[in-house]
This record gives structure tokens, C-alpha cells and sequence, in this order.
């Protein structure tokens, strides 16, 4: 059985198993609760019932004796017809109360005093025929009025007295019952307290080890994206140097040495900021440096039709950002923008400050986008798995500065079919990482 349990709670997934854990430290609230309730349940309802029975012996023994004895004389002087008098009926009523009175009694103590009061009954009633046979005879008056003063009215005395005890009794056991239940109530009281103490140690800790556990759930999920953002950001750079080393070579054989030599150091400039000894957050001023690199060496190959200007702040050189973040948004603004255009085009790229933030802005005066096209775009740069293949670049930056800085940074795009495109990268002035 433990082991179909625990191979259960081993399928479970870490959602139900958090909430599992959440459970558990009630269980032993819910069966306190149960216990309690019951205890006090039953309390109260032998508690009830012994008042009952008191109060039932109470009424039964105020008037008993008084009323008997009086309807006794009336029979016997004759200013009571057998058949007016209640005595009868007040010794029905009698065993009644005490029937009803052995139901509740759980004394055995009483049950035994309930017990000589039938006994008391029985006699009264045996008392009260034999009375009723003398009045049929004549000159039996002194004798029953000899049964009535030495059999009846000692018959109620010894009933009163026995009804005095049982009430004694009960009433001395509901003292004990109510010293009990005080008891019950205590110890329940310092058990829940102990119990809702150890539930919110349990909760505190849980919480505990659930943060611990969440951290790593996301720490693994950060992780898991950076590594299929690295694969995406990789697919960058290859397909630039196959180009820029073809370039190379048809410079070299068309013999123009300091080209050549140029675009080479451009080249290694290019790289050496990539790399960037594996680092994933440069400087501001690094990131320019590598666009400036990748733009001389597009610039070489498009002289004809690509102009640049970088015209940033030297007061935001020191401001952090992701590694490569520049050089997709200048890729699409050549490849997308400029190179599909007539007669060429130029690439601005400048930065403001606003409000604690910095937006950097990327233009071009290329063909642009209609609306329907740039909606395209938009939407696939939210997108978790865009389908174009040209707009992973896009994807990965602005996945990249939300994973680093937060889901209100990223790119945003702006663009008009037959004037250019824009693209601003928002990014916090101090942020950390």
C-alpha cells in the first residue's frame, strides 16, 4: 500500500505536488477539530441529560407526599369516592417519571435508588387497594387509618427521602460532569493551540522550501532560455563571415591591399567584441564599437549604396546591455531596408534618455513596411516560436533584454512603406543583472 502511495505522489506533477503539501498540515487540524466537536457533543448531551433528570425528580418529588397523604384521609373519612380520588392516577404518573428517569440515569448508584422508588410504588399502591377493600367493610376505620398513619405516609417519607438522594447525587454528578467538561475544554484548548502553532511552523516551512524549489524552477526555466537564445544568436555570425571572408577574397584577388587590410581589422574588431571572453552583457560603448565594426565592413561591400552615422552620448558609454543587440536590428535595416531600395540609403543610430530609461534608436531610409507587413513582424517578435526565419534576429533581442531586464523592455518597431523603418531598444539607465 505505501508503495502504490508513494509511486502515486511520484506521478503527480510539481504543481500538485506544492498544493499536496499545502494540504497536509490540516489534516491533523481536521481531525482535532473532529475530536473536539465530538467530545463536546457528547458532553453536552449527558450534561442535558442529567439536568433533565433533576429537574423531572425535582417536580416529581415537590408535591408527592403532600398531595398523597391528604388524598389518602379524604378516601378514608369519606369526603372522597374512590372513583373521584386521583391517587391512582398520581401513582401512574409516578412510575412514569421514573421510568423516563431510568433512561437518562447512567449512575448505577441511582439506578439502584430508582429501583427502591418502584419498590415504594409498588407498596402505595398495595397500601391504597387494601384501603379501598376495608371501605366496603364496615368498622374498619381505625384500621386504615392505622395503615395510613404506620404504612402510607411512612411509604411517602421513605419515597421523598429516596427521591432527596437521587437528586443529591445527580446533582453532585453534573458538578463533576461540568469539572470534567472544564477539563475537556482546557485540554482541547492547549492542543489546538499546540497543533496551530506546529501548522504554521509547517506552513513557514513549506513556504520556505516552495521558494527554494520555484527559484530553481524558474532559475532552470532562465537557463533553458538562454541556451535556446545562444542558439539563435549563433546563427547570426556564420552566415556573416561566410560573406565578408567571399568578400575578402574577391577584394584580394582584385588586388585592393588596403581594403582588404580594413576590413580584415574591422572583422577582427567585429569578433573580438562578439566573443567578449564569453561575457553575455557589455558596455553600451562595446555594443557601438561592434556595430560600428559590422557597418564598416557592410560599408566596403555596399559603397556604393550604404552610408552610416553613429551619434551617441559618450555619457551613456557605461550602460548595460545584452551582447549583440545592435547588430540584428542594422542587419535588418541593410538587408530589409537599404539594399532593396533604388539609388542606396543611410543608417542613423542615436540614444536619449527618458525617464530613467534609455531608448536607443535604430533608422533607416529604406523601403519600409506597409501596415500589414510590420503587424507580421510585430507579431512575430512576441511570438514564442516566430515562423520566419528573418524575424529570429528581431526574437531574440527582445527576448533577450526582457530576460535580462524585465518584460517591460524590448524593441519595439515603427515603420512606413517608402520611408524607412525604426526600431527603438529600451533599456533601464542603471539597471543590474
Amino acid at each position: 500500500m505505501r508503495k502504490k502511495l508513494a509511486e502515486a505522489y511520484r506521478r503527480l506533477s510539481l504543481v500538485s505536488r506544492i498544493r499536496f503539501s499545502y494540504i497536509i498540515p490540516f489534516v491533523p487540524v481536521l481531525l482535532l477539530s473532529i475530536y473536539t466537536y465530538y467530545n463536546f457533543w457528547v458532553s453536552n448531551q449527558t450534561y442535558g441529560d442529567m439536568i433533565g433528570s433533576v429537574v423531572k425528580a425535582s417536580t416529581f418529588n415537590m408535591d408527592f407526599k403532600h398531595d398523597f397523604d391528604y388524598e389518602t384521609y379524604l378516601l378514608i373519612v369519606g369526603q372522597r369516592d374512590i372513583k373521584e380520588s386521583p391517587l391512582y392516577m398520581m401513582l401512574d404518573d409516578a412510575e412514569k417519571v421514573v421510568e423516563e428517569l431510568e433512561t437518562v440515569t447512567n449512575n448505577s448508584e441511582n439506578s439502584e435508588r430508582l429501583k427502591d422508588i418502584k419498590n415504594y410504588l409498588k407498596n402505595l399502591d398495595s397500601y391504597l387497594t387494601h384501603i379501598t377493600e376495608n371501605l366496603s367493610i364496615e368498622g374498619t376505620y381505625d384500621q386504615n387509618m392505622q395503615i395510613w398513619e404506620n404504612d402510607v405516609q411512612v411509604g411517602t417519607a421513605l419515597l421523598q427521602e429516596s427521591v432527596y438522594r437521587y437528586i443529591f447525587y445527580e446533582v453532585r454528578e453534573l458538578e463533576q460532569e461540568w469539572a470534567n467538561q472544564q477539563k475537556i475544554f482546557k485540554r482541547v484548548i492547549s492542543i489546538s493551540i499546540i497543533a496551530y502553532i506546529l501548522v504554521v511552523i509547517l506552513m513557514l516551512i513549506i513556504s520556505y522550501y516552495f521558494n527554494i524549489l520555484l527559484r530553481q524552477v524558474r532559475n532552470e526555466q532562465v537557463q533553458l532560455r538562454k541556451a535556446e537564445l545562444m542558439v539563435l544568436q549563433s546563427q547570426i555570425n556564420p552566415h556573416f563571415l561566410y560573406n565578408t571572408l567571399d568578400a575578402i577574397t574577391w577584394l584580394a584577388e582584385a588586388g585592393e591591399q588596403e581594403t582588404v587590410v580594413k576590413m580584415v581589422g574591422s572583422l577582427s574588431g567585429f569578433f573580438r567584441t562578439s566573443l567578449n571572453q564569453g561575457k553575455d552583457i557589455v558596455t553600451l560603448a562595446e555594443e557601438l564599437q561592434h556595430i560600428r565594426s559590422y557597418l564598416e565592413i557592410q560599408k566596403i561591400r555596399y559603397q556604393d549604396i550604404l552610408e552610416y552615422d553613429i551619434d551617441v552620448s559618450d555619457e551613456f558609454g557605461d550602460v548595460k546591455i545584452p551582447k549583440i543587440t545592435l547588430q540584428p536590428l542594422v542587419e535588418n535595416a541593410i538587408y530589409h531596408g537599404i539594399k532593396n531600395k533604388r539609388g542606396g540609403g543611410k543608417i542613423s543610430v542615436t540614444a536619449k534618455s527618458d525617464s530613467g530609461d534609455l531608448r536607443i534608436y535604430v533608422r533607416d531610409d529604406g523601403v519600409g513596411m506597409d501596415e500589414e507587413r510590420l503587424h507580421a513582424v510585430l507579431d512575430g517578435i512576441f511570438e514564442k516560436k516566430p515562423e520566419e526565419k528573418d524575424i529570429y534576429g528581431l526574437y531574440n533581442v527582445n527576448e533577450r533584454i526582457r530576460l535580462y531586464f524585465g518584460e517591460e523592455y524590448g524593441i519595439t518597431l515603427s515603420s512606413e512603406k517608402g520611408i524607412g523603418t525604426e526600431s527603438v531598444v529600451r533599456l533601464p539607465v542603471n539597471g543590474g543583472v
